[in-house]
């Protein structure tokens, strides 16, 4: 049984909202990162979901946010079905997303995750640790970064959060095109 990777559609966001609900529990709703994506859209060019014979067995989504005055994006949610965790199809989900997001221009990805894991696909600490911050309560040693241009980490400081409604951002990132509201997110 193969596992393909394709564009999420409005139709597949119930299915979505269930894995992340499964995955990660009433509790990410405390979460820094849930805070900053509560009442902006997911960036609909950038979520992706892992499908296996008819089921969405994987999803990422990406927000924006901005970095004191930079713009960025914001990897995650991303989930996997328990029963296909271990096959790479989270690898693959941001592989696939993260050269979308490359070809679309964007410059800076963060997330708040483990090192070990998001090194997989280039992201690591933000230097000098505390140089970005969140939102509320965050081990500041998970705040990781990837830059997808050369150098966009390069002084990279302030605190995550909510875009300007004036950033340049798809329509569906900046909330004027809304795909679906994601109830589970």
């Amino acid at each position: 049984m193969s596992v393909t990777v394709r564009p999420e559609r409005p139709a597949d966001c119930p299915a979505v909202d269930a894995l992340v609900a499964s995955a990660f529990g009433p509790g990410r709703y405390a979460k820094s990162a849930y805070r900053l994506r509560e009442g902006v859209n997911a960036i609909e060019s950038l979520s992706f979901v892992a499908e296996r014979d008819g089921q969405i067995v994987g999803t990422v989504r990406y927000w924006p946010v901005d970095i004191g005055r930079t713009p960025a994006i914001m990897l995650g949610p991303i989930a996997v079905h328990p029963s296909m965790q271990g096959q790479g199809i989270a690898l693959h989900l941001m592989q696939t997303s993260l050269a979308a997001a490359k070809a679309l221009g964007h410059r800076v990805v963060v997330l708040v995750g483990d090192e070990p894991y998001y090194a997989r696909v280039g992201f690591a600490r933000i230097v000098p640790m505390g140089s970005v911050t969140m939102p509320g309560p965050v081990d500041l040693s998970r705040v990781l970064g990837l830059a997808l241009v050369d150098g966009a980490l390069a002084g990279l400081a302030g605190e995550v959060r909510k875009p300007r409604m004036d950033a340049a951002w798809d329509a569906f990132g900046a909330g004027l095109a809304p795909l679906a509201t994601p109830a589970g997110q």
